[in-house]
């Protein structure tokens, strides 16, 4: 059904009988009786608890300080509590009921609009699925013996409005730093992998290493336009992709954190990227990536070259 289990088990716990069958034309005449009963919004029916809020969000108090706060003040009468995201869809959601518009800008964030998870967001199109993860990866990602293995990854900007997408691959240590100011949906990292990659030679490009940032929910359609296999890292390892970490650092040190990414120009981007890809590696014996892995891919385009030549038929004389 492609639907979370706790979704199916509140499913049949709010709809069996008292026999513990779930019987499904029962159960949807149920809902349909439910919704038709729906009850009247709190902050249009308590007029006390409108101004208690309003005070309060006056004074700079946090929606979740005024929920936890109302239920220490009044913890017998539940018809003055109210969650903290009533307020937050109040004050920042289109449509939202019976709070002023003006103490929006009395929350810390400074925030006029909200967009919650469950009303649908641009950001993202929810869970990664069909991973395939890190545990089935060839052996020789791990041995570095071939080039074309990659990590990538996201750092984020100020209040994570900005972003940039980092590739590094693991045998040369080549980078790539992509611009993302606009936004890092979804589909805007999956067009900034494809344009990345689309110029490398499909040798230099076997795979790419990623985390379960739901930035890579189109991972698919990633994998079918380059031909390339895509491996998911276990959550909260990012040892996993030390050689992508590793870059990350070294881009902070251009992009720190807390900081716009959006202001910087492709061009300026680009040139980090170059210098970034200019500096010698240790365990490179302190050559450069650019240098090894422009080397590679001269190779590559060689042996391709050579491999068309064979297959020519002889000319007849």
């Amino acid at each position: 059904m492609d639907r979370a289990p706790s979704t199916v088990k509140r499913e049949l716990d709010r709809h069996r009988d008292s026999q513990g069958r779930y019987l499904p034309q029962v159960a949807d005449e149920t809902a349909r009786r439910n919704r038709s009963r729906s009850r009247e919004h709190k902050l249009l029916a308590n007029d006390v608890l409108r101004s208690v809020v309003q005070r309060k969000l006056d004074r700079f108090w946090s929606p979740e300080e005024i929920s936890g706060w109302l239920k220490l003040k009044y913890p017998e009468d539940s018809s003055m509590w109210l969650c903290m995201e009533t307020m937050y869809r109040a004050l920042l959601v289109a449509g939202g009921k019976r709070l002023d518009k003006k103490y929006a800008a009395k929350l810390r964030s400074g925030r006029s609009v909200r967009k919650p998870r469950w009303l649908g967001s641009a950001r993202s199109l929810g869970a990664v699925r069909n991973m395939t993860m890190i545990g089935d990866r060839p052996e020789e990602v791990d041995a570095k013996v071939e080039v074309g293995h990659w990590e990538g990854d996201l750092i984020l900007g100020l209040r994570c409005r900005s972003a940039m997408m980092t590739l590094r691959e693991r045998t040369t240590q080549y980078g790539i730093i992509v611009n993302l100011p606009a936004d890092h949906t979804a589909e805007s990292v999956k067009n900034a992998v494809i344009k990345a990659f689309s110029g490398l030679p499909k040798r230099m490009r076997r795979t790419l290493t990623w985390d379960q940032g739901t930035e890579m929910c189109l991972h698919r359609e990633i994998s079918a336009a380059l031909d390339l296999k895509i491996y998911f890292a276990e959550r909260s390892s990012p040892s996993q992709r030390g050689a992508n970490e590793n870059f990350n650092g070294l881009t902070r040190q251009y992009f720190p954190k807390g900081t716009d990414l959006s202001v910087h120009s492709h061009a300026h981007v680009r040139s980090v990227t170059r210098q970034l890809n200019t500096r010698p590696r240790k365990n490179l014996e302190y050559a450069t990536p650019a240098t090894v892995f422009n080397a590679e891919r001269r190779a590559t385009a060689h042996r391709r070259r050579t491999a068309l030549e064979l297959a020519m038929p002889t000319a007849v004389t």
